[in-house]
């Protein structure tokens, strides 16, 4: 049951279902990319998230009862076609495992600091959504025996291109910013740039694997140590 929620003076939330699965990003990316060919005028940004996509809205040109009324038929169409899930582009993302709660993160899930980086590796991911911060992209899910909650304090600064983890959840820090993950380790890429285009190499529903590196391949990648 979709739910529509004001939220604040100029946004509304469309919550679209209660659990992610995995068509659920590539079908709110879909539902994104039509609300704005068809509503474009009065948007000012689109944002998905992982059950969700908030539209915010200029108030000079509609409100949130208007707008509720013009995406009834666009959300009933989008609920009743059928839908073919896309593979997604697949991404090999190299990583140093290195990070500085690599240690804290065994000694909390009962593991060798080993056996969190292969599981970690393991997996491959799918993107959820990106926000919190340009490029930042929410990849889940992440190993069950990985999962822990955010740090009970959080740090400052988190240096760009760290690797962290939380709850069920994996994401690189595209930039240096507040973060309250747990880092195990660290990406020599920079993965957003407003430069370029796109800005951000991952897209809602894309795929992502980790490739394990050493301190040489990371300087070889472009990182700095």
């Amino acid at each position: 049951m979709i739910r529509l929620e004001p939220a604040g003076a100029e946004a509304l939330l469309l919550v679209l279902a209660e659990q992610p699965d995995a068509q659920l990003p590539q079908r709110i990316a879909l539902l994104a990319e039509r609300i704005r060919g068809e509503l474009g005028e009065v948007l000012t940004d689109l944002v998905p998230g992982w059950t969700s996509l908030l539209l915010h809205y200029d108030l000079m040109r509609t409100d949130h009862l208007e707008l509720a009324e013009r995406l009834k038929p666009l959300l009933e169409r989008w609920l009743a076609e059928p839908f073919v899930a896309q593979v997604g582009r697949l991404h090999e993302i190299p990583i140093l495992y290195n990070g500085e709660d690599l240690a804290e993160v065994a000694r909390l899930c009962q593991l060798s600091g080993a056996q969190v980086i292969e599981l970690h590796a393991a997996s491959e991911y799918r993107v959820g959504a990106i926000g919190f911060a340009p490029g930042f992209a929410y990849l889940g899910e992440l190993d069950a025996r990985l999962a822990l909650p955010r740090r009970a304090t959080p740090r400052i600064a988190v240096p760009a291109g760290s690797l962290a983890i939380a709850e069920r959840q994996t994401a690189i820090y595209p930039h240096s910013s507040p973060g309250g993950w747990h880092l195990i380790g660290r990406c020599p890429w920079s993965l957003f740039d407003a430069a370029r285009t796109p800005p951000c190499p991952l897209a809602l529903g894309d795929r992502v694997r980790f490739r394990r590196i050493d301190e040489r391949d990371f300087i070889r990648e472009g990182g700095q140590l």
